[in-house]
This record gives C-alpha cells, sequence and structure tokens, in this order.
C-alpha cells in the first residue's frame, strides 16, 4: 500500500510580510545611508593662473546633515518593527512612512537644489529610492501590521489550564514555584529528570 504524501504546510502571511517589511526597511535605510556620504557636488573655486581652481566636495550629510540621521532612524525602525505588536507596531509603521518621505525629499533636493559647480545626480537619486523603500515598508506595516506575530511568539510556553495531579506531580504555588515543606519532593522529582518549578 502507498503512502500519502504529507501535505506541505501552508506558509504564514503575516510572518512572511513582516519578513518583507524588515528588508524594505534595511534595504531602503541602508541605500539611503550609504548615498548620502557619497560625493553630491563639487564647489570649483577659480584662482589666477598658475594656480589650480580650488575643489570643494560636498557629501550629501554636507549639503542636509539630517538626512543620514533620518536613515539611522529607518534601520533602527527595522529592528523595531520585530520588537513590538499589535498598536505599538503600527506606530512605528506611521514612523517610518514619514522618515521614508523625509530621506525622498532629500534626495530630491539633491536633484534639484545644488547648483554647486559639478554635480552627481545618482547619488540623490539612490538616496530617493531608498526613502521610498523606507515608505513602502511603513505604509505595509501601518494598515497591516497589527496582524503580524510578534517576535520570537513560536516558543511562548502555553501555561496549562489545570495543574498536573498523578503520581508524579509536585505542588506548587503561584508562579510555578515550589511551596514551603514540600522540599523532598522537589528533590524526588529532580532525580526523576523532571523540572520541579514548571506546572
Amino acid at each position: 500500500m502507498s503512502e500519502q504524501p504529507v501535505a506541505a504546510r501552508p506558509a504564514d502571511p503575516g510572518r512572511r510580510q513582516l519578513t518583507y517589511a524588515v528588508l524594505l526597511c534595511l534595504a531602503g535605510a541602508g541605500l539611503a545611508l550609504y548615498a548620502a556620504t557619497r560625493t553630491w557636488s563639487v564647489e570649483i573655486t577659480p584662482r589666477p593662473a598658475p594656480l589650480s581652481a580650488l575643489r570643494d566636495a560636498h557629501t550629501g550629510g554636507g549639503l542636509l546633515p539630517w538626512l543620514p540621521a533620518l536613515a539611522l532612524v529607518g534601520l533602527a525602525s527595522a529592528g523595531a518593527l520585530l520588537a513590538t505588536r499589535g498598536l505599538g507596531r503600527r506606530l512605528v509603521g506611521a514612523l517610518l512612512v514619514l522618515v521614508g518621505l523625509g530621506v525622498a525629499a532629500g534626495g530630491g533636493y539633491g536633484l534639484t537644489g545644488t547648483d554647486r559647480g559639478e554635480t552627481s545626480l545618482h547619488w540623490p537619486v539612490l538616496c530617493a529610492l531608498g526613502g521610498l523603500l523606507v515608505a513602502a515598508a511603513g505604509v505595509l506595516t501601518a494598515g497591516r501590521g497589527h496582524t503580524w506575530p510578534a517576535m520570537g511568539a513560536r516558543y511562548e510556553r502555553v501555561r496549562p489550564a489545570a495543574p498536573a495531579t498523578g503520581h508524579g506531580a509536585v505542588a506548587t504555588g503561584t508562579g510555578g514555584r515550589v511551596e514551603a515543606g514540600r522540599t523532598v519532593a522537589a528533590w524526588d522529582a529532580l532525580d526523576r529528570g523532571e523540572d520541579p518549578t514548571v506546572n
């Protein structure tokens, strides 16, 4: 008689969406932070011959000092997505939307607001793209984050409804601690390889 194939367990959509949001947040914030440290423009100051012109490079963070800070907030928020749940996670999502839009606005300024000699457009574009990725993670989190599992939820111990009874039972008090006067029973439980502090 042939064995029936075991059906694969369907993936948890909430856990998958949480993974997508964290990856979007990390990728977007990391990309924006890297782009903000690159040279966006070079200010050229001519000098009389035979002296060469002075070249003063400006990074995205030099032009907009708050830009790397916002990107770092986005990176930290990726960890907050894992550590929070429910309403707290949705608030983190709203924060990510604001951070992402701020970073994208900084990239937009790099495209239109720098007129200091030579300009490099690809770094502001990458910064804006990173901000949009962070904002997308925020939108996903604000809309669906309250349904996602919390970090370590699959490992949470479920306490039984009633204390165990029988030959190997150990009388316990509140919080699973052994009551006074039951030390002999506790040592017996340890000899049997049982944990007397667990109901």
